[in-house]
Order: C-alpha cells, then structure tokens, then sequence
C-alpha cells in the first residue's frame, strides 16, 4: 500500500503527502472555480441568502441553466416544473444546491464530445441510482443527498486524465476489462498516477467533505470495504459510499448492459456484506431498481 493509505485508526488528512503531490504535479487539475466558492461561502453562512445566492448563480448562464435543468430531473422531481435558480434552490436545498453546481462546473471545463457525454451520462445514472439505494438501505449516517454526491463526482479523475494523456483510452479499456489486478494497478503502471488519486484531489480542492474524497480516493481497494468493529465512523461512512456506488454501477450493467467494468466481480461480495444485502433482499433491490435505472437521465 502506498503512503496516502489511510488506516482505518486515523482521519482523512486535510494535506496530502510529497508522494502524493509528486503523482499528480504535472496533470493539470481544475482548480475550483470562482463562483463555485462564492456560492460555498453562501452556504456556509448561519442565514444563507436565497436571492444573493441566486444572483451569484444567475451570473453564470450555463450553471443557472444547468441547475434548474438538474432540479428539475428524475432525481429531485418536484410536483411542478422549476422555471428559475430560486426555485432550484428551494427545492434542492443549499448543501445539495453547491454539490450540483460543482458537477455542473466540472463538466463545463471539458469540451462536448461522445466519449465524455457517455461518461457524464454514466456517472449520473449511478449518481441517481446511488441516491436511490441509501433510501432504501437507511444507513442513519448515510444521507441520500451525500451518496448522490459521492456517485457524481466518483470516476471525476477520469475526465481529467481523458484531457491530460492520449494514450489513456487505451489504458481505460484495459483496466475496465482486468479480472484479477486492481483497476488503478493497471493505471499506475502506465501513468504513475490514476483516476482515484486525481479524482480525491480535484474534490479536496473543490471543497467537498472529507468523507466524499476519501471514499474516492480509496474505490478500488478492496480492504477499505471489508468491515471490521474497529472501524471509525468517518471511514465506515467512506466505505458505505463506495459500496453503495459499485452496487449501483452493478446494476446498470446488469439492466441496461452499460458502463461496463469488471470491478463487481472483485468487490461485490465486500460490497454487499458491508450493505448488509442479503439474497433475499438483493433479489428485491434488483426488481425494484428498475424503473430508477431505465429512466432517462436529463
């Protein structure tokens, strides 16, 4: 294990090592945008104001269109159609109001193409789906709104490491479809960095929760799903994203057929252990995950 390993004794530190720092200087991470801490700080307030945070978000026209077109979907639903960044922000609430708008930042930063609009697509459905499951599973330390979250900005890495390196499909297809090695092994071995790591970073800088970038840094390792009574909360709520999201990547492979990856094989049985997902329950899940994984996602 390298030296970002974090013990299931000890707290995501705010600072990352030299080893760390080392892997990803040259890759080009987003930094946060602006407005994107503008509205942070917004929300961080005692009494958040709904019309200056809406004027800053109105400032932006391609993020005030997106939150509303966000609010809007399958995810949130309100009864009636949100026709302003007002309205977004009173039905999706401030905490999940900044989250969107940071996704909405990130995919505004890379350049429409098939490739990436499959991606984004991907990472929404299991972002819903992942949302969905922490309903269903009412883990009380587990939010809905934080494994929606977590779901988006995941494979958030993959994007950046797209833009950085042409040889990385190639690189991508090969970890996708590796039954034995971890997926990032086979990125490290050509790229002396991967996803997870550049992912963890961008949404350390971007300010999201401490939990969120550990469960990313960390989704593809295998020990950080397997329980133990020792376990710190903070990282049993890392480890409960993770698992709730490989569930949720599972399922639309399974129904859909999309987004393929080899990642179930070697973390399903971890994954739904910790999930507390028994056969009897998996076999519901799987009926009634249907209709959240076919719908379409906006």
């Amino acid at each position: 294990m390298d030296s970002t390993h974090v013990s299931r004794n000890e707290s995501p530190s705010p600072n990352l090592d030299e080893a760390f720092e080392h892997s990803i200087k040259n890759i080009g991470i987003p930094p946060c945008p602006a407005i994107l801490m503008l509205v942070i700080d917004e929300t961080k307030k005692d009494e958040p104001d709904y019309n200056h945070l809406a004027a800053i978000i109105n400032a932006d026209v391609a993020l005030s269109a997106g939150l509303i077109k966000m609010a809007n979907s399958a995810y949130f639903g309100p009864g009636q159609r949100v026709r302003s960044v007002r309205e977004a922000l009173t039905v999706m609430g401030f905490r999940a109001s900044s989250r969107a708008i940071a996704n909405i930042a990130l995919r505004n930063i890379f350049p429409r193409t098939q490739v990436l609009e499959r991606f984004w697509d991907s990472s929404a459905r299991v972002a819903r789906l992942s949302g969905w499951l922490a309903q269903q599973l009412n883990f009380p330390e587990l939010t809905a709104e934080d494994a929606y979250t977590y779901g988006l900005f995941r494979d958030c890495g993959i994007p950046i490491l797209l833009n950085y390196s042409p040889v990385y499909p190639d690189i991508l297809f090969k970890a996708n479809n590796e039954l034995i090695q971890s997926f990032t092994t086979i990125e490290d071995a050509s790229l002396q960095t991967n996803h997870a790591i550049i992912g963890s970073r961008l949404a350390q800088d971007w300010r999201l929760p401490a939990e969120i970038y550990l469960a990313i840094r960390r989704h593809h390792e295998l020990d950080m799903l397997e329980f133990e009574d020792t376990r710190l909360p903070h990282i049993l709520l890392s480890a409960r994203l993770i698992a709730i999201s490989q569930f949720s990547e599972h399922i639309v492979q399974r129904q859909l057929r999309m987004s393929f990856t080899q990642e179930w094989p070697k973390l399903g049985a971890a994954c739904l252990q910790l999930l507390e997902i028994n056969e009897e329950r998996l076999k519901n899940l799987y009926d009634n995950a249907i209709p959240v994984a076919a719908a379409s996602v906006e």
